[in-house]
């Protein structure tokens, strides 16, 4: 009798001490977004967040690419009812991931290689630190296919690179390398392909030596920051800032500096 063979988990996930390694895991389609991948992304990502071990995340893709956009095989008008209900695809779909990230206490580090495509971008850049392959791609496709912006990429355009930039890429439907995303300050820095993975390992292995609850009220501040007006910010920042005052960290750090040593901070 002959037995099925199990499917390969659309999302991978393994912890190398306070690193949790999340990795889209569809290469054959350049790991491109459909509702079981972004369903299983979300629990990896919660997963990572409700383990008190973890301190650090690193989203990475397999195959040869980092994430395609949304799989359009799973939206061909020639195989399903139209008109889909975007805006339900986006709310329930998307927005929870990418609300998770930004959310999250715990620092996310995306290492881009390949292609980053329409959500795929808004993916990566949902991460608190990119390190990107210098010849990768992100790829604004939205009005390449019709589309608006969305999965939050918008936002996260105008606030790293200014209206004028944004809006150019996105009507244009236009591309930057990680070398040129880099320099435009759209990603923290670039490297060569074969040096990114082990690149944004390294500074997910140091966020998880660090101060965990300064890392989450960094993330906090920096939030209002953008978010919010300048007074409401610095109300914000200095409340976050009393909490981080009273951590066992805080408090390690200090001494550490003192007795000119290394921290050994415990993540309370």
């Amino acid at each position: 009798m002959a037995t099925e063979t199990p499917a390969p988990d659309v999302v991978l996930y393994a912890r190398d001490g306070g690193v949790a390694r999340i990795t889209l895991n569809r290469p054959d389609r350049r790991n491109a977004l459909n509702g079981d991948l972004l369903a299983s992304l979300g629990r990896r990502l919660d997963e990572a967040a409700s383990d008190p071990a973890v301190r650090a995340i690193l989203l990475t893709g397999s195959g040869s690419g980092f994430c395609a956009g949304q799989d359009l095989n799973d939206r061909d008008p020639r195989l399903v009812a139209w008109p889909l209900a975007l805006e339900t695809i986006q709310e329930e779909a998307f927005h929870p991931v990418i609300r998770t990230m930004r959310a999250s206490a715990t620092p996310i580090v995306a290492a881009v290689h390949g292609v980053a495509s329409g959500a795929g971008v808004s993916l990566a850049l949902a991460a608190d630190i990119v390190i990107a392959a210098d010849d990768s791609r992100f790829v604004l496709s939205f009005a390449r296919v019709g589309l608006s912006v969305d999965a939050g990429c918008g936002w996260f355009l105008v606030k790293a690179l200014g209206g004028p930039r944004a809006r150019a890429l996105l009507l244009t439907g236009g591309a930057v390398s990680g070398a040129e995303a880099a320099a435009m300050g759209l990603v923290f820095r670039s490297a060569p392909a074969a040096e990114v993975l082990g690149e944004a390992a390294a500074v997910a292995d140091a966020l998880a030596s660090g101060p965990a609850v300064a890392h989450g009220l960094i993330k906090r501040a920096l939030a209002a920051a953008e978010a919010g007006a300048f007074d409401a910010y610095l109300r914000q920042e200095a409340l976050l800032q009393g909490i981080a005052g009273r951590s066992d960290d805080y408090r390690e750090g200090v001494l550490a500096f003192l007795e000119k040593r290394a921290a050994r901070f415990s993540g309370a």
